[in-house]
């Protein structure tokens, strides 16, 4: 159990609140499996059958603890994918929008548009998939498709590409 646990659901038990208290019983168990926004964790509670207000007074509370915080997630979801999986800036803003994360949010945990580091992550990408230049029109296409499923803009793919092909000699 969370820090956290152990004193707001006494609280809410103290008070006479059990629906509270059981909603952020839920909800920290569903943060145990992994980070979530306020959005998933509103949706996870709604599907448990809690109440409308109760809901808004669980994630105000996981909120205010510092449990549930959309910026954060979408700054570590954004550094996370970009590392590790290397997506391009269009995939990940579509996949934090889709995860009910705010313009705003996910405008700044993208950030500025950086073409240089967009390029190399793209390149990473092309040398990992691929043991060579793509030779024929089909692997060229493949090769972009693969970049284009990532996130990466069309044009900066094709730049991509091209480097590729001149880092191999080509």
């Amino acid at each position: 159990m969370l820090a956290a646990d152990s004193d707001r659901i006494p609280d809410a038990v103290a008070r006479g609140d059990d629906r509270l208290a059981q909603a952020i019983e839920f909800g920290f168990r569903y943060l145990d499996r992994s980070a979530w926004t306020v959005g998933e964790m509103r949706r996870h509670l709604e599907r448990k059958r809690v109440e409308g207000s109760v809901v808004d007074r669980a994630l105000a509370i996981m909120i205010e603890d510092g449990y549930l915080d959309d910026a954060r997630f979408a700054r570590l979801f954004a550094q996370d994918k970009r590392e590790l999986e290397h997506w391009g800036a269009g995939r990940i803003e579509r996949a934090l929008l889709g995860r009910g994360i705010a313009r705003e949010l996910v405008d700044s945990a993208i950030g500025a548009p950086d073409s240089a580091g967009e390029l190399d992550r793209a390149l990473v990408l092309l040398h990992r998939r691929l043991r060579s230049a793509p030779r024929n029109r089909r692997e060229r296409e493949r090769a972009l498709g693969v970049l284009v499923r990532k996130g990466y803009d069309p044009e900066l793919a094709l730049e991509a590409l091209l480097a590729f092909a001149r880092e191999a000699g080509e």
